[in-house]
C-alpha cells in the first residue's frame, strides 16, 4: 500500500491507479471512502470484498458534479434536479431511477480535490466509507489504514474528514417523492 498526501502530484498518480483498476481510500467531505472505478468490474467487485459487503448492497458513485451525472445516463430533472441544485456539493446522496429502470445513488462531494480526481478520473467513481462493513466509519487516513490498510493499493491523507458523518441519502422517485433511507 502506498500512501500519499493530496496534492497535485498524488492527484496524477492516485487517477492514473484508479483508472488502471487500483482499489484505494480517498478523502471526501463525509468520512473517508473505499474507491474504485465504475468501468472496471474486476476492481469493482474487490471493492465490495474489501468492504466485506454482500454483493446485492448497492454502492453510490461519486460525481464530479450534475453533468457527469447526466454523461452516465441519469438526466436529473422535478424535485431530484432541485435536491441537487441546492445540496450539492455536499453531505447528500440522491438516489433516483432512469428511464430504462436503473437505479443509482450520485453524491458531489463538497472537497474540491476530491472531485478533480473523479473529474480526472472521468466524472465518477464508486465510493462506500473506508472501513469494514458494520465498523465505524473512517475519519482520519489512519482509520481507514488500521482497518483495511493491508488490502488497498494505497491510500490518500487530507487530515480530519471536515464532517466526521455519512451522508444523508434520499430516494426521489421519478414522480417526485423522497423518501430518506438514512437521516
Amino acid at each position: 500500500m502506498k500512501t500519499y498526501d493530496c496534492g497535485d502530484a498524488a492527484l496524477d498518480a492516485i487517477a492514473d491507479a484508479l483508472l488502471a483498476g487500483a482499489v484505494g481510500v480517498i478523502p471526501t467531505d463525509t468520512v473517508y471512502g473505499l474507491a474504485a472505478h465504475p468501468a472496471n468490474a474486476a476492481a469493482v467487485e474487490r471493492l465490495y470484498s474489501v468492504k466485506g459487503r454482500e454483493g446485492g448492497k448497492p454502492i453510490a458513485l461519486l460525481a464530479s458534479g450534475v453533468a457527469a451525472v447526466e454523461r452516465f445516463g441519469f438526466p436529473l430533472s422535478g424535485k431530484a434536479a432541485e435536491m441537487a441544485r441546492s445540496g450539492w456539493p455536499g453531505p447528500l446522496t440522491l438516489v433516483v431511477e432512469n428511464a430504462q429502470g436503473r437505479t443509482e445513488g450520485f453524491r458531489v462531494p463538497a472537497h474540491d480535490w476530491t472531485r478533480r480526481l473523479i473529474e480526472r478520473c472521468g466524472g465518477l467513481l464508486r465510493v462506500t466509507s473506508a472501513n469494514f462493513s458494520g465498523r465505524p466509519p473512517a475519519l482520519k487516513a489512519e482509520d481507514a489504514i488500521a482497518q483495511i490498510g493491508a488490502l488497498v493499493d494505497f491510500v490518500a491523507d487530507d487530515g480530519p474528514s471536515r464532517l466526521g458523518v455519512a451522508s444523508r441519502v434520499v430516494m426521489v422517485s421519478p414522480s417526485g417523492a423522497t423518501r430518506t433511507l438514512r437521516p
